[in-house]
């Protein structure tokens, strides 16, 4: 319970209070279900996404030939 006592700086002593007040009747008493409704309590609106339309000049191409090469000398490494 010390780190519900550790957010009351940052998030303010009513938002606790309100916290712990509502757990119980959720059913499951614990610190991380109080931090958790905590922080649903004092987030904020999520900004808007950005919409961009990128386009990619060149197209990946899958080099599997080099991870082959990675691989052998990795397990010569080991057999050395």
């Amino acid at each position: 319970m010390m780190r519900v006592l550790v957010a009351v700086p940052t998030a303010g002593l009513e938002p606790v209070l309100v916290a712990v007040e509502l757990v119980p009747e959720s059913g499951s008493l614990s610190a991380e279900h109080i931090l958790n409704v905590l922080a649903r309590l004092t987030s904020t609106v999520p900004p808007p996404c950005v919409e961009v339309s990128l386009k990619l000049r060149v197209t990946p191409v899958a080099n599997t030939a080099r991870y082959e090469r990675l691989r052998m000398t990795e397990e010569e490494n080991r057999n050395a």
